[in-house]
């Protein structure tokens, strides 16, 4: 499945159906009068978060959607039959962006979440409405109210709880395939990711989300590489893990490039709590371990962390760094063995 955040479309409700003009007339009713009907209300167009969605990619394919009208109304007092609703199914932390591509509607972060961005128009009143003492056979009715159209955005913003940073081949997919099931694409050459990537990482009987996005280069906030599209990805997240490439030759510059990236970019992303590890250390001996943790520290104020992707070595306490930053209500705790037997669980375990 193709990955798409971020589409656009076209949306109509349903205009109400009009009010119906009539008399009743019967053979044996001494009396007839009015009895024309209402007419019936329009659909809406509703935006709802499912679950099993992570992608936009059905936006891609059909870009218009349209409600249905309400029926007019008929005689003998029926009323017309309401337009049926259109339902828009997105996934769960899709935003609803108005045309200006600027002004947020609504934010879905749960599912179940649904919001009406398009209501129907009413329907119109049939002549049985305004009979009255002093009209006793009126001959007027209403139009139904019109249908509202609109353009909006969809954006997909990816929940996770932790977010990877990190220029391209820092080792960003490689931390991911060796603590997840997931299984992203790890090749020996830059921008080997080029869409976000989730997985589910566990330590200490309890699991929290990791989202892997493309590579940031030096110039991103202005277009270069991918640009800076993927951000949005990891501005949910509770954390950033900022990967620095230790065999790259200059970590203190590569980490100073996503720093100011992560400026430019704006909003809460740069204020974000953020932990900074050295990869690749299997490469590295003792001397040049402790040679670059101090090259790096003279650029960075917190604390850096070692660790390899591949041997694995350092990642138990980077895991434990990450869920310390976690609310716990963001956590999900790990089934018993008794509840779990046979189920296979994360393929690495610290």
């Amino acid at each position: 499945m193709k990955f798409l955040d971020l589409a656009k479309v076209y949306i109509r409700s349903g205009g109400g159906g009009a009010g119906c003009i009539s008399f009743r007339r019967e053979k044996y009713i001494e009396y007839g009068g009015p009895d024309g009907g209402d007419g019936g209300k329009g659909g809406d167009v509703i935006v709802e978060a499912v679950e099993g969605l992570n992608t936009l990619i059905d936006f891609r394919y059909q870009q218009h959607f349209f409600a249905g009208n309400g029926q007019h109304g008929m005689g003998s007092q029926r009323t017309g039959k309401d337009g049926a609703d259109k339902v828009l199914r997105v996934p769960v932390g899709t935003e609803i962006i108005d045309e200006d591509e600027e002004t947020v509607i609504a934010d879905l972060t749960e599912v179940g979440q649904r919001i009406t961005i398009a209501k129907g128009g009413n329907g119109g009143w049939g002549n049985l409405h305004f009979k009255s003492a002093t009209n006793q056979a009126p001959r007027r009715a209403n139009p139904g109210q019109e249908a509202i159209e609109r353009t909006i955005w969809l954006r997909l913003k990816l929940i996770a709880d932790v977010g990877l940073l990190g220029m391209p081949n820092a080792g960003k997919s490689t931390f991911l395939a060796a603590t997840s099931n997931a299984r992203p694409k790890v090749a020996d050459y830059p921008f080997t990711t080029l869409i976000p990537n989730l997985g589910v990482v566990g330590i200490d009987e309890v699991e929290f989300v990791v989202a892997d996005i493309p590579g940031l280069i030096a110039g991103a906030s202005e277009g270069r590489g991918l640009g800076d599209l993927f951000l949005g990805h990891v501005e949910r997240c509770a954390v950033l893990l900022h990967l620095i490439d230790g065999t790259s030759g200059d970590p203190a510059g590569d980490y100073q490039t996503i720093i100011r990236e992560l400026e430019a970019y704006g909003g809460e992303l740069a204020d974000k709590p953020r932990i900074t590890v050295l990869n690749k250390i299997d490469a590295l001996d003792d001397e040049e371990r402790s040679f670059l943790r101090d090259e790096v520290a003279t650029v960075c104020e917190g604390p850096i962390m070692l660790m390899s992707g591949v041997s694995r070595e350092g990642i138990p306490d980077v895991l434990r760094a990450l869920r310390a930053e976690i609310d716990d209500n963001r956590l999900r705790h790990k089934k018993s063995n008794d509840d779990d037997a046979g189920v296979e669980d994360a393929p690495w375990q610290p």
